[in-house]
């Protein structure tokens, strides 16, 4: 457990798990620089402790380096942390000046057997420990791949095994549940395609790619003009069953140094397949739940496969102000914010912050790293909570560095931090004991996945402002590091407690964590191909064990008889819509019939071919309705949806090939509509 010290002016890693100390051997040491003595044209008070905490890091005692900061980038390369700890200064005098309003998470350690427990929850598998026969957590473990279901039954055992220990009740024999001969559960594993049988791809293996145009493909990593080291990226297979050998060293070595080069960074290109890419706004809620199951258990089952211990912070739940702008839990504000836009995904307050950067401070030189006037950035604040839902605060008013101090108050005031306190560890833990980026790349991408949707939201939009940042790093002299050192302070710390050396040692490991957040974040906020498979398996699972259900009322098996196939299908999703009489009659093999309701032609009967791609059928209906388009439908970006079958909603891709799609759910409706912002 963190130790708590009655200094309310300083600040602690909230990222830290309590059982779990930092060890970075030599990653530090490397940034660290004694402070020079004049950083900025303004003088800092508090340049004695920074360079205290800077010689701690680097246990060094020589004297600082004699240079000064100057426009040119040359220097702003040569400053290394020391960015990081001024903005923790700056954090830290925000704090006792009264500016903004602590709110403490305090932790609560967790008894043996209660983090397990927790797990199985998050994860969807609660049946497991209630003993209730419940269909949904049957069709979970009935799609697990070979490395998912060990980690589940890992989990399951040690949950168990505790209970036992502690008697608290008894806990009912797993041969009971599971109908085996064993003392251990035993999960029936689904390969992900293109796995062979037994789930695991072996070495020097790779996914077989259909043929691709050349832009059908997510390309994220280095700029033009940078050292082109390309590596590709598959959705297709589940990251842990790709993990063939452990690495060796878990650890970074002793000499290995982050390089805060942007070059230093790979070049990564997802290649699409044939079924497209799916981005998280693309799929239903329901859907997005079960991809959250999913990604936890994956996140745990890849840890796993790395011999990398995941762990969680367990906090007691704070209760923020219920309304207002800052401090406010991100639920509740958009709760409100609904209520005048409905629809909303991204508080008003952080998008308008955003905005006002975007049109006039993304030239500012040194923005977000240069701070504005304290007193002013508490008059506006104040002014904000009082003027800014009747519409008469004046932006006008509002100076750049003052806007980016806002911004970043608004981020560090959230009552829980933006990536969640539960898995905040498991952020440290991938860059602390995974070595290769491309391993922490994946890590991080099902940590991004397993984010509330709101919280989600929030990060997407404050992600991109940043990529726009670093954009115009020609005039505002900030290129990626810099911004990366400033920003996460904002995000993996938080006030009120003291922060003893070992969580110092994680501002190198925050700083990359962010730094590998803006330049991926493209590939971040895609879903992986191999957790959609799954959660269709899921849904077609679930949908097999409503119908063997309902084939034991005779009665309503000769009622499905005389049915239509429409009656036959599942319960239609919200969303879906209803074809007329003369439109339900039976469609030949490899024929849609597509509904678009906002078009002047509203069905049209299509048939498919190999070569069919989603953007081919818009095309055909734009082509048709060009004459006499809805008005409706003018200034709205239309997108083909395929909805119910074995799937709740799902945006297609243009580049998707459809007859992949309809063999993959041919029980699904087709519908065009405005794709959701």
């Amino acid at each position: 457990m963190t130790m708590e010290m009655k200094d309310s002016g300083s600040v602690v890693l909230t990222a830290y798990h309590p059982h779990s100390p930092a060890r970075i051997p030599g990653v530090e040491q490397s940034f660290v620089q004694d402070i020079p003595p004049s950083h900025s044209p303004t003088s800092r008070k508090s340049l004695p402790r920074c360079r205290r905490i800077n010689r701690m890091l680097s246990n060094e005692s020589a004297p600082p380096h004699a240079f000064s900061r100057s426009n040119s980038q040359a220097s702003m390369d040569s400053t290394s942390m020391e960015d990081f700890w001024y903005e923790v200064e700056s954090i830290k005098e925000s704090s006792e000046d009264g500016s903004e309003e602590t709110t403490l998470l305090e932790f609560k350690p967790a008894d043996e057997g209660e983090l397990e427990a927790e797990w199985l929850q998050d994860v969807g598998l609660s049946t497991l420990i209630s003993g209730a026969e419940e269909e949904d957590g049957q069709a979970l473990l009935s799609t697990l791949t070979r490395t998912q279901a060990a980690a589940v039954q890992k989990r399951y055992n040690t949950y168990t095994q505790t209970l036992r220990k502690k008697n608290k009740h008894t806990v009912r024999d797993v041969r009971d549940i599971f109908g085996t001969n064993d003392s251990s559960p035993t999960f029936e594993t689904v390969p992900v395609s293109p796995v062979p049988s037994n789930g695991i791809q072996l070495p020097g293996q790779k996914p077989v790619w259909k043929s691709v145009s050349s832009n059908s493909c997510l390309d994220c990593g280095l700029d033009k003009g940078s050292p082109s080291v390309t590596e590709e990226l598959s959705y297709e297979v589940s990251f842990s069953e790709s993990i063939t050998v452990l690495p060796k060293t878990q650890e970074w070595p002793k000499n290995q140094r982050f390089k805060k080069e942007d070059s230093a960074l790979p070049k990564f290109i997802v290649r699409k397949s044939r079924f497209g890419l799916t981005e998280v706004g693309d799929l239903s809620p329901d859907d997005m739940k079960k991809i959250r199951y999913l990604s936890l258990i994956e996140l745990t089952a890849f840890y796993d496969a790395l011999g990398v211990e995941l762990k969680r912070n367990r906090a007691e739940r704070v209760r923020g102000r219920e309304n207002g702008l800052f401090g406010v839990p991100l639920t509740i504000l958009l709760e409100n914010d609904q209520k005048k836009v409905p629809g909303i995904k991204v508080p008003l307050i952080f998008q308008k912050l955003l905005l006002k950067l975007e049109e006039t401070g993304l030239e500012t030189e040194g923005i977000l790293r240069v701070p504005g006037s304290a007193s002013r950035v508490k008059n506006l604040h104040q002014e904000l909570e009082a003027k800014f839902y009747e519409d008469t605060f004046d932006w006008d008013q509002v100076r750049n560095n003052d806007a980016a101090g806002l911004l970043k108050m608004f981020i560090r005031e959230l009552p829980s931090p933006l990536f969640t306190v539960e898995y905040l560890p498991a952020f440290i833990t991938l860059v602390e004991k995974i070595s290769k980026i491309k391993l922490q790349l994946q890590a991080l991408h099902l940590l991004i996945m397993l984010l509330p949707e709101a919280n989600r939201d929030t990060a997407k939009a404050f992600l991109q402002f940043l990529k726009k940042v670093v954009a115009n790093e020609g005039k505002n002299k900030m290129n990626l590091w810099n911004v990366s050192m400033i920003v996460a302070p904002n995000l993996f710390i938080y006030k009120g407690k003291r922060a003893n050396q070992q969580e110092m040692q994680a501002a190198a490991t925050t700083a990359h964590i962010v730094r590998l957040l803006i330049r991926y974040q493209d590939i971040l906020w895609t879903v992986p191909s191999f957790l959609i498979s799954q959660v269709r398996k899921m849904n077609e699972a679930a949908m097999n064990n409503s119908k063997r259900q309902l084939m034991f009322d005779k009665g309503v098996r000769k009622l499905l008889r005389r049915k239509t196939m429409e009656r036959e299908r599942p319960e239609r999703p919200e969303g879906a819509v209803t074809f007329p009489p003369y439109l339900q009659s039976d469609i030949p093999e490899g024929v849609i019939r597509v509904y678009a309701p906002l078009h002047s032609k509203v069905s049209m009967a299509i048939q498919l071919n190999s070569q069919t791609k989603a953007k081919d059928i818009l095309a055909r209906f734009h082509c048709e309705n060009s004459r006499g388009s809805a008005q409706n439908m003018r200034g709205q970006i239309q997108s083909l949806h395929e909805i119910g079958g074995n799937i709740g909603q799902h945006c297609l891709d243009p580049d998707a090939y459809m007859l992949d799609v309809y063999r993959a759910n041919p029980q699904a409706e087709w519908v065009i509509k405005p794709k959701a912002s």
